[in-house]
């Protein structure tokens, strides 16, 4: 599991048809002490709502992102679990 907080989200007009209805949001990681790590934003899948300047967790279990999905085919990998207060 990772930290972040939400710097956006992602609009695609071409993609995977797994993703089609999904909403995606970009999440810079962030570390204990609430800075953003040096780590690249990644792309996660979220059915929370978080909004840009949000923290929030995810998860990067393949397996668990492709259930939650739906499909095994999925090039999903992160996931929002929790918005956090």
């Amino acid at each position: 599991m990772l930290h972040g907080i939400v710097i956006g989200h992602a609009t695609a007009t071409i993609k995977h048809r797994s993703l089609i209805g999904w909403r995606m949001v970009i999440v810079q990681p962030i570390g204990p002490d609430g800075r953003p790590e040096a780590a690249d934003p990644q792309i996660a899948v979220d059915r929370h709502g978080a909004a840009p300047g949000q923290r929030v967790v995810l998860n990067s279990d393949g397996l668990a992102a492709r259930e939650l999905i739906g499909d095994s085919k999925t090039p999903v990998r992160f996931f929002v679990i929790a918005v956090v207060d």
